[in-house]
């Protein structure tokens, strides 16, 4: 009696945190079918350059590219959208959640890519953390996977800062290995950061409104790219 007792509310107390098991003690609101708000992070900035590699050269740079081509993208689409950082600055993890945090119906997508001591790994990763957001990190993780030569390494759980502290879903995507020749290179290029922004567009508008629903606007040009670059 008493321990079906204390099952029922540990089940109850699951079920009003909503990501249960996540242990943020956070009570983190399913808006993945009904956002209008898409919260976009570009990784690191400012002091914080995040991965710096000889073959696909710094991390913030090529995570505030992406972030403004897929800005762009969902605002043509009809999103609202918000972005953490728009330039070269350094904005602290709990900031950036609480950028999220303070918006009405949204998501929050981080974009970042990866770094490893050995130049022979490479692929595209998507994490999350609150059970809400595992429909959309699988969304996208299907969508970039698409891509020409791209290699999936899955979809994953982790207990990241921005992730864990998100009201709403959140998800983390690493949008390859700077750290890999191939990989690397096709990072710097504005074509390829111009298709993985595509592609978490096109998830994150089938997310919300049913897949087969996006239209890919035209492919953002090459000067668009030379300015973030230099402006990091």
């Amino acid at each position: 009696m008493f321990r079906g007792f204390s099952f029922l509310l540990g089940f109850v107390a699951c079920l009003w945190l909503t990501g249960c098991g996540s242990g943020s003690g956070l009570r983190v609101k399913d808006t993945t079918r009904t956002f209008r708000t898409v919260v976009i992070d570009a990784g690191h900035g400012g002091k914080d350059n995040g991965a710096n590699r000889r073959y696909g050269g710094t991390e913030k740079t090529a995570t505030l590219d992406v972030a403004t081509r897929l800005e762009q993208k969902l605002r043509e689409s009809e999103f609202k959208t918000v972005m953490t950082r728009s330039s070269d600055t350094f904005i602290s993890l709990d900031k950036r959640a609480a950028i999220s945090n303070r918006q009405k119906n949204a998501i929050f997508v981080s974009i970042h890519f990866n770094d490893s001591r050995r130049r022979g790994i490479r692929g595209i990763e998507t994490y999350y953390h609150s059970p809400v957001a595992r429909t959309l990190a699988y969304r996208i993780q299907e969508q970039l996977v698409t891509l020409p030569g791209a290699t999936n390494r899955g979809v994953k759980t982790a207990n990241f800062r921005v992730l864990r502290k998100a009201r709403y879903p959140a998800v983390l995507v690493e949008c390859g290995f700077l750290s890999n020749r191939k990989e690397g290179a096709k990072a710097r290029s504005a074509v390829y950061r111009d298709e993985l922004a595509d592609k978490i567009a096109e998830a994150i508008v089938d997310q919300r409104y049913g897949k087969g629903t996006y239209h890919s606007p035209p492919a953002t040009t090459d000067a668009a790219a030379t300015t973030s670059e230099h402006g990091e």
